[in-house]
């Protein structure tokens, strides 16, 4: 072999090896964009006739998801209320090869099946609102027991000296929801021995109906000169009570959460009293952020994750819960409007005009 034709194999060689660096060095790249398209995740939402979750849970997750990783595939579910369905859609998510699960329980014992069949698929679980019994890897919520206690002071202070005088009904959310429970439990630790409990209810499937027809039945038992004050757990259930009191000729102090378009306007008319407001945009944005982090093998950062939580089954998880706001006539315009909610002008239609005037509003 000649002298020439040996440099010249030992330049390819020395160019192949070389190559093959770089080829190695680059595949960490392809590798990365790979993990990246392979951000698959599974948002499953409890229902649709709260309307928050259509109209700002689902639209504020799937853009952070899609901020944080643009070419994130987010397979969307909805269980209509259905304990049954959301368990079939746990099936439909880990069979699309979902790496992570946004989970909004409707029943958070029932799904614990469902939840530990995606942990050992090696999926990961952010418990959304809820807190999901079952191998949980991360939860993100409000204060649940604090928006109880809120509530609780917030109808007390609008009874004033009425609180001894009468008596008050109370609405405390699904039995199958474990913020209900806390919900419960905050109002009671404000209003027990301060208040005479006339009628309490837990209203399955949070529905407005249900609340309308306890609420009816509460005025019907203890006739409508004897009711001082309504507790109820969220807007959607005084929505029903309101128009039940209504009916029967009532207006007395009614609480809420969540900051309906309809019970700020029911604020504003005086029907109802408060709501709670748990801004949105911070807790579909912190759910995002731990999905995508899950989704890319990362570990959450502390920040992220500063307290933990024991679920009804038992299980430490790492969460993150928000301070919740009390939301009256007052202060709309530093609220909702300010956070953007709502405009003045959602808010502020013609039958609501006046009472819009008179708050400030316009």
């Amino acid at each position: 072999m000649t002298r020439t034709l040996r440099g010249a194999i030992a330049l390819a060689g020395a160019t192949a090896l070389c190559l093959g660096a770089v080829a190695t060095s680059g595949a960490v790249q392809p590798g990365a964009e790979s993990a990246r398209q392979d951000v698959k995740i599974g948002l499953l939402l409890p229902e649709s006739k709260t309307t928050r979750y259509e109209k700002f849970d689902r639209p504020y997750i799937e853009a952070k998801i899609k901020e944080l990783a643009p070419d994130a595939q987010i397979d969307y579910y909805n269980a209509a209320e259905s304990a049954t369905t959301q368990q079939q859609q746990v099936n439909t998510a880990l069979a699309k090869g979902d790496k992570v699960l946004i989970l909004d329980a409707v029943d958070a014992k029932s799904i614990q099946s469902s939840v530990q069949k995606a942990h050992d698929a090696g999926v990961k679980v952010v418990a959304y609102d809820r807190l999901a019994q079952g191998p949980v890897d991360s939860y993100v919520s409000y204060d649940n027991r604090k928006v109880g206690e809120l509530q609780g002071q917030a109808l007390l202070d609008a009874l004033g000296d009425k609180a001894e005088s009468g008596q008050i009904v109370m609405h405390n959310g699904s039995p199958t929801d474990p913020n209900a429970a806390e919900f419960k439990a905050g109002a009671h630790s404000v209003l027990d021995g301060k208040v005479k409990i006339g009628k309490e209810y837990d209203t399955p499937n949070w529905d407005p109906n249900n609340a309308n027809q306890q609420m009816s039945g509460a005025i019907s038992a203890l006739g409508k000169d004897n009711i001082v004050g309504v507790y109820s757990a969220n807007d959607g259930l005084a929505a029903g009570i309101a128009t039940a009191l209504k009916a029967a000729g009532i207006n007395v102090p009614l609480t809420g959460q969540d900051a309906q378009l309809d019970a700020i306007q029911r604020i504003l008319l005086g029907t109802q009293t408060i709501t709670v407001m748990k801004p949105y945009k911070p807790e579909a944005d912190i759910a995002a952020q731990m999905a995508v982090d899950f989704a890319e093998g990362k570990a959450l950062p502390s920040d992220l994750v500063p307290t933990t939580v024991t679920s009804g089954s038992g299980q430490k998880v790492p969460a993150n819960l928000l301070t919740p706001v009390v939301v009256d006539k007052t202060n709309i315009k530093d609220t909702v409007v300010k956070d953007g909610l709502y405009t003045v002008q959602e808010i502020c239609t013609p039958t609501y005009a006046a009472a819009c005037k008179e708050a400030g509003l316009q």
